[in-house]
């Protein structure tokens, strides 16, 4: 379970949030939502540990994400709003360098699954300058495939994406929700999947 206590966000002498809780669990999902400027995206680099906490807690499974560190990390997978995909390498490459980053080995078989379900099936030896902001993406999010983990943070993941990818990347979150995995997402767009709870700013 992902528990945020009092949660208070800052940016320069600027307070965006303050007092936030709310309580996420197995199976479920949290769809945070707010104004441009509001503080969804620092919410969810506080989350990760990639931006300070003002003050408030963040828990993972009772304890605190912040003195729990790299176990907590291990559990958990960001996808920014702003993809870090690296231009010169394909969309091959790029998948299995970002599991080498993550400190294991991707084969083949599997990196070229993880793209086909994204629709990438002849673009996997193109880099990836070549690929429209839309196949970019999907080049990111096939890391949902290939990427164990409980915790999925997730910043406007369906941004550059047409309808047919919506679908699919919905469909794949309803699967790691029925798996017993946990999401928080920004979107601004109404989410299809049922169940899930929403955290205005």
């Amino acid at each position: 379970m992902l528990s945020v206590h009092g949660l208070t966000c800052v940016r320069g002498e600027r307070r965006l949030f303050a007092g936030l809780d709310f309580q996420v669990g197995a199976g479920e999902w949290v769809h945070v939502r707010g104004e441009n400027g509001a503080g969804k995206t620092s919410l969810l680099r506080m989350l990760v540990g990639l931006m300070p906490v003002a003050d408030g807690e963040i828990r993972w499974r009772g304890e605190s994400a912040r003195r729990l560190g790299e176990d907590f990390r291990r559990e958990l997978l960001y996808l920014g709003h702003h993809g870090a995909v690296k231009e010169e390498l394909t969309a091959l490459e790029n998948l299995q360098l970002a599991s080498r980053l993550d400190g294991g080995e991707l084969p083949d078989r599997e990196a070229l699954a993880a793209l086909h379900r994204f629709g990438l099936k002849g673009r996997e030896e193109l880099p990836v300058r070549f690929l429209s902001a839309g196949q970019k993406r999907r080049v990111l999010l096939a890391r949902l495939v290939t990427r164990k983990a409980t915790l999925w943070v997730l910043d406007e993941p369906f941004t550059a994406l047409d309808v047919k990818a919506v679908d699919m990347l919905s469909a794949l979150i309803g699967e790691h929700l029925a798996g017993g995995g946990i999401a928080v997402l920004t979107s601004h767009q109404s989410m299809p999947m049922p169940g899930g709870r929403v955290v205005q700013l």
